[in-house]
């Protein structure tokens, strides 16, 4: 599903991977969506909206070619397509044929960009919005994009112009099966047959995978875990676990490993010895809450001795998963530590008979604030939950009390 989002607020913190940027318009702004909105700007010149009279998204080069111009001043429920940039052509297979929004093939970016026309129309501001979905071909695409009104009389919206960027994943089977076969090739590597050595005294050892090998299981997986962010917790388990397993290895193998760092510009850290193992995994520019988080997890699997192929299931197995064992770890992490009393709280609400069960999507949090309203037939009809962490350990403690 589509998110909408007032565009002047941040939320993004890179562009999507494998963007071949082309000259900034503007400089600063790295995001493309971002540039598009101040050039935007940069058309206003003290007027509610810019006059189409000044777009001319041809000579665009920066993202002219991911763009669409829409004509409403003839229809609003099927305006023109008035411009439409090559690489929107080519994604969707149409060079040519596509004059109004009634031609655009469904499941293709086009679409995307067109089903928000009329939120323009009614918001009379930029609009932005990312999501995800399966196109035309069966691929898993990330998008973000923008649609900014223009005018004819400086009044009037009759004009909206569209930009997106957008990333190409591996479908999910596809994804998976690839993932399984390297994983095997790597835990099936042959045995090396003894041969006559230099030194009598030499045994033949069995051939070890290459480190690089751990790594491209556990960057598969790391892929596969961001594309199915939506859709569950298995895949990030799954991946966190590859990314233990090339922990285990780099210890095998520590020259590789130091050499492997080198060649990505990072440097181990003694005193957060997993913080590197993630950064290679996932990278170094993904989120860095959550890599701090993906660290302290490994180093929590190491301390427990968690075996090789182990570190997914145990996470599953573990109460509150993931983020109960992030806060462990930390916890051991703090000098002097000894149990709060919200860990003692949250310890004797797990023991509660609960009162009823609902399914409510959230982000996975062991404890959740719900808001409800008392209905006219005395019944509590439950809105929506809260995770802000203030919240709901005052809660927690509360209930616990």
């Amino acid at each position: 599903m589509d998110s909408a989002y007032d565009f002047n607020r941040e939320a993004y913190d890179d562009d999507l991977v494998g963007e071949n940027l082309p000259p900034v318009i503007g400089g600063g702004e790295r995001r493309m969506h971002a540039r598009a909105h101040d050039y935007w700007v940069s058309l206003l010149n003290g007027r509610p909206f810019p006059n189409i009279q000044e777009l001319d998204p041809s000579s665009i080069a920066d993202f002219g070619p991911n763009s669409v111009l829409l004509d409403f001043s003839r229809s609003v429920e099927n305006p023109t397509i008035a411009y439409l940039g090559r690489a929107l052509r080519e994604e969707c297979n149409m060079l040519y044929g596509i004059r109004t929004v009634s031609d655009v093939p469904p499941r293709s970016l086009i679409s995307r960009l067109t089903d928000h026309c009329l939120q323009i129309l009614a918001n009379k501001a930029p609009i932005g919005f990312e999501a995800e979905f399966v196109n035309q071909h069966e691929l898993p695409t990330f998008y973000r994009g923008i649609l900014m009104p223009f005018s004819s009389d400086d009044q009037t919206i009759d004009y909206v112009y569209g930009v997106i960027n957008w990333k190409h994943g591996i479908p999910d089977s596809m994804s998976e099966t690839l993932e399984r076969e390297v994983a095997d090739a790597i835990t099936a590597a042959p045995q090396a047959t003894p041969t006559e050595t230099v030194w009598p005294e030499a045994e033949a050892e069995p051939d070890v995978p290459a480190l690089e090998d751990w790594l491209v299981v556990a960057r598969l997986s790391a892929e596969h875990a961001v594309q199915a962010e939506s859709r569950g917790h298995s895949a990030l388990y799954a991946a966190i676990g590859r990314a233990y397993d090339f922990a285990l290895a780099a210890e095998e193998q520590p020259e590789a490993y130091a050499a492997l760092l080198e060649s990505e510009g990072l440097v181990a850290q003694a005193r957060a010895p997993m913080t590197p193992i993630v950064k290679l995994i996932f990278g170094a520019d993904y989120d860095k809450t959550r890599l701090t988080e993906y660290a302290a997890a490994l180093s929590y699997a190491r301390a427990e001795g968690v075996e090789q192929g182990r570190f997914a299931a145990f996470i599953e197995e573990h109460e509150g998963g993931l983020k109960a064992i992030v806060r462990s770890q930390r916890a051991r992490r703090a000098p002097g530590f000894a149990p709060d009393r919200l860990e003692l709280a949250r310890a004797a609400l797990r023991t509660v008979p609960a009162k009823a069960e609902v399914e409510i999507e959230t982000d996975g949090e062991e404890f959740v604030v719900l808001v409800a309203r008392r209905t006219s037939e005395g019944r509590l009809a439950i809105l929506a939950p809260v995770t802000d962490a203030a919240i709901v350990d005052k809660a927690v403690r509360k209930a616990a009390a």
